[in-house]
């Protein structure tokens, strides 16, 4: 049984274990719903053995289960010129997926 994994999703790679909460890119699924990650990029063992793939595995998925969407805190950009009267205020709230991690299996 794999201890840990690194999948690839929303543009970013994140190490996963069976059990564990992720927050990542707002998915279309629906919360309560099943989500299956295919693409994974390396297995660790419980020895110590990593496999890792080129670039993915295709005999590896990792499953989880959405529990929630929502919004992250707001961020704040502040833009302005000194001595000529010129600003710019933004603000910016990024959805994101809340999943747990039910299984890793190959």
């Amino acid at each position: 049984m794999a201890k840990y994994a690194i999948i690839k999703t929303g543009g970013k790679q994140l190490k996963v274990e069976e059990g564990s909460v992720i927050y990542i890119e707002k998915l279309d699924v629906e919360a309560g719903q099943e989500v299956s990650f295919d693409e994974v990029v390396l297995v660790g063992g419980s020895r110590g053995k990593a496999k890792v793939g080129t670039p993915f595995l295709s005999d590896v998925t990792v499953k989880g289960e959405v529990e929630k969407h929502g919004k992250e805190k707001k961020v704040v950009t502040f833009q302005y010129k000194p001595k000529k009267h010129s600003h710019r205020k933004q603000g910016h709230r990024q959805p994101y997926t809340k999943v747990v991690i039910k299984s890793i299996e190959f």
